[in-house]
């Protein structure tokens, strides 16, 4: 019962985290090119791992070549895909009811579910396709409330929405990709060869981009968040949340992580000031009921990894 506690404790703290990260931290490197952003966000934490992981280097020479695919799957959609568009949407409502982009993230178990089921063979159930109806109607009312989307190019919060569920996809794709590489590697090989390919991918894109690494652009205050960031939020909160999982059953698991959409809006009343509408509280509130409802699946059918244990 103790080791119970504990591990839906650090699932909570951890979860906690990856909504203090969406409203106070990533968004304070928007002075940054986002593509610099998704490099140094995965290149500190990165590094920080050397002392305690570089053994897993000698794990991830010995990979089968369909497991370097499933990695380089795993890097593309939930380390660079998945982290330039959380990002850039973050960046794009301008410290402007920030908790709506984290919890739009939350839609990923419904893109989970599906990819598995076309790429898993899961059977997809008409209970989920009910539930996943429900999530994405909560996510219109949280985005638009009972308004028209208004599409037009200056529309910050309608292009937030787009970059969130592209973020939510890409980290969703991330979870069944994910599932396929734990077979072959624990998570903190998995996790350390995530963030190294993702890092060195990160500098491909800027080197070939032809914007160079433009580091002179990171000022002390970028590289102090940054360096907390890779602490806590990042690589911290993912260790701190597989502590968590190996401990509680994966029902208890999604029960606690409800953490992260409530505390991105209490961090962001408290910190920015920003209070969700009376529609946007309808809204948040049957999303966060659907897609508990959608990850509350039958323990006797597999299920995907949440994305955040190696897709944050």
């Amino acid at each position: 019962m103790r080791s119970t506690i504990l591990g839906a404790l650090a699932i909570c703290v951890s979860a906690a985290l990856w909504g203090l990260d969406g409203v106070a931290l990533t968004p304070r490197l928007y002075n940054l090119p986002v593509p610099l952003v998704v490099f140094l966000l995965h290149a500190v934490p990165f590094v920080l791992m050397q002392p305690f992981l570089h053994r897993s280097y000698r794990t991830l020479k010995g990979l089968q070549p369909g497991d370097w695919v499933v990695l380089l799957l795993v890097a593309l959609t939930g380390g660079i895909l998945g982290t330039f568009s959380i990002v850039k949407a973050l960046f794009l409502v301008n410290f402007n009811q920030l908790s709506v982009v984290v919890l739009l993230q939350k839609l990923q178990p419904v893109f989970a579910i599906v990819l598995a089921g076309l790429l898993l063979k899961e059977r997809i159930t008409p209970r989920f396709l009910s539930w996943a109806a429900v999530a994405i109607a909560g996510a219109y009312l949280l985005t638009f409330g009972l308004a028209l989307p208004d599409l037009d190019t200056g529309a910050a919060t309608a292009r937030a929405a787009l970059w969130a569920a592209i973020a939510a996809a890409a980290f969703g794709s991330a979870t069944v990709f994910g599932k396929r590489l734990l077979s072959a590697l624990d998570f903190r090989e998995a996790t350390f060869g995530r963030y190294g390919l993702t890092t060195l991918l990160a500098l491909l894109y800027l080197l070939v981009s032809g914007t160079g690494v433009p580091l002179a652009k990171v000022t002390t205050q970028n590289w102090m968040l940054i360096l907390v960031i890779g602490l806590t939020t990042g690589s911290g909160a993912i260790f701190l949340y597989y502590f968590g999982l190996t401990r509680v059953r994966a029902i208890v698991a999604t029960i606690c992580e409800l953490s992260l959409p409530l505390s991105a809006i209490l961090f962001d009343y408290l910190i920015n000031g920003s209070l969700l509408g009376p529609w946007q509280w309808l809204g948040a509130a049957v999303l966060i009921v659907a897609i508990t409802m959608v990850s509350l699946r039958p323990a006797n059918r597999p299920q995907p990894q949440p994305a955040t244990q190696i897709a944050a």
